[in-house]
């Protein structure tokens, strides 16, 4: 049985490579097209140009960055308000912005009430 090839709009991920941002824009739902072809700020740009120069480790504040095929196979450090979130870039992710990736609020887990908490913890002391 042959391995399935992974597949994103009908491009491998080497052809997704090959890309230019123009005919990436064009595979791109419109909310991402619009974004693209308005052009990139200047920390998207400078981003951009850190990725160019085959730095694999690169931190960033751009949570509104677009993955493109520029940034595959890459490790980014998306700044989530408290720390730096590890994303390593794959193809499914592309057309995705980076802050989907890199969640601000943790999960809520409930446990067991504190002292105080209950009219039946006043009976036991908080030493």
């Amino acid at each position: 049985m042959a391995i399935k090839q992974f597949m994103w709009r009908g491009k491998t991920e080497d052809d997704l490579k090959q890309l230019g941002l123009r005919e990436f824009t064009a595979l791109v739902p419109a909310r991402q097209r619009r974004s693209l072809q308005r052009g990139f700020t200047e920390y998207q740009k400078s981003l951009i140009k850190r990725l160019e120069t085959g730095d694999n480790n690169v931190k960033t504040h751009c949570r509104d960055m677009i993955i493109i095929p520029l940034m595959l196979g890459k490790l980014i450090r998306v700044y989530n308000g408290k720390e730096f979130v590890p994303v390593t870039v794959t193809a499914e992710m592309l057309g995705h912005y980076l802050g989907e990736f890199s969640h601000t609020r943790k999960f809520v887990t409930h446990s067991s009430a504190g002292v105080g908490a209950t009219r039946s913890s006043r009976a036991v002391s908080a030493r």
